[in-house]
């Protein structure tokens, strides 16, 4: 599997995604890399944000392009360093938010690259929440818009602390480069955005269109639930597919077959959710595996494929039930 290189909180509540009896999920952590991932002691003031000291870039110095960053000259700030080195002119980057980005980190004094998303050929979906992420990205970014590059100096304080970090050769005293490219922005409000695709199928529920981040209808057919799994799209994305390994960033809403009851809702929480497809029911991986990223999905899960004659405690759900899900594919994480 993949190796996830930044510590993505789950929320709390998902009791009717998660896959019974399964201890291990076969999951990645995100400790499996060193990364800008959350110490356990993270709860530094604000920092103060200056312009600068900052090394140069002195190659790969387009958007989404790797870059070469100069060892750094002289004493670093012991602010937080911040400078805009190309102004996007997307979506304006939220504390909390989700950000798809690709980041190149390196130590000030030594000019030692300890990660980047770059040679792994795939954005880091991050979240900038307070114990996700080390506070220095969280401080840097908010405010930034899509489609920026951002180049930042991190002190210890706003780092990895007086621990460091061993794995990735970070002392206690080193400040820390990054340049990061803002790829995305995910929230609460957040809709995938793809071509809609006719729903014909007078057998099948039919799911609302909208993309206003607002919970899409799904109206369930009086008629027999199907006994096989359907997975289908609402809206077509043109992102990448979605691999049976991977971890998705989603916005969904879960009815029952019988009654169209829904039991469970990120539009409700206000709060998107992250998972591995090996970690969800069977139907929830199946069905969302080869999708694109940016789609909408309904997927109808049978009981035998969902959660059979054991559904989760105070989930809603009766046993051997039906489940109809809109699913929207915001990123692979």
């Amino acid at each position: 599997m993949r190796r996830r290189s930044l510590l993505i909180a789950v929320p709390a509540g998902l009791v009717t995604l998660a896959a019974c009896g399964d201890e291990d999920s076969g999951s990645s952590s995100a400790g499996d890399s060193a990364t800008p991932e959350a110490s356990a002691t993270s709860a530094a003031p604000s920092p103060k944000v200056v312009d600068g000291p900052l090394p140069a870039i002195t190659a790969g110095t387009k958007f989404d392009e790797k870059p070469t960053v100069a060892k750094g000259s002289g004493e670093p700030s012991k602010d937080l360093a911040v400078k805009t080195v190309i102004a996007g002119s997307g979506r304006t980057v939220a504390e909390n938010d989700f950000v798809s980005a690709n980041y190149l980190g390196q130590v000030w004094a030594s000019a030692k690259v300890f990660d980047n998303s770059y040679d792994r050929g795939t954005p880091l979906v991050i979240q900038l929440a307070q114990g996700s992420i080390i506070d220095g990205w969280r401080y840097a970014l908010a405010g930034k818009k899509t489609g920026s590059r951002v180049q930042f100096s991190v002190p210890p304080t706003w780092g990895y602390g007086e621990q460091g970090n061993e794995q990735a050769g970070i002392k206690g005293d080193d400040t820390l480069v990054f340049v990061v490219d803002v790829r995305d922005t995910f929230n609460a409000k957040s809709s995938a955005q793809g071509k809609k695709v006719p729903q014909d199928d007078a057998a099948l529920p039919k799911v609302g269109t909208g993309t206003d981040g607002k919970a899409p209808s799904i109206e369930v057919p009086k008629a027999d639930a199907p006994k096989k799994l359907v997975a289908e799209y609402v809206l077509e994305g043109d992102g990448a597919e979605v691999g049976a390994e991977d971890s998705v960033l989603v916005q969904y809403k879960g009815v029952t077959w019988d009654g169209g009851k829904e039991f469970d809702s990120t539009y409700g929480r206000k709060q998107l959710t992250s998972f591995s497809l090996q970690q969800v029911v069977k139907g929830w991986a199946q069905g969302l595996t080869g999708k694109k990223v940016g789609s909408r999905v309904l997927i109808v899960i049978p009981p035998d494929l969902g959660y059979g004659d054991n559904p989760p405690q105070g989930s809603g759900i009766e046993k051997d039930s039906t489940l109809v899900f809109s699913v929207d594919i915001l990123a692979k994480m």
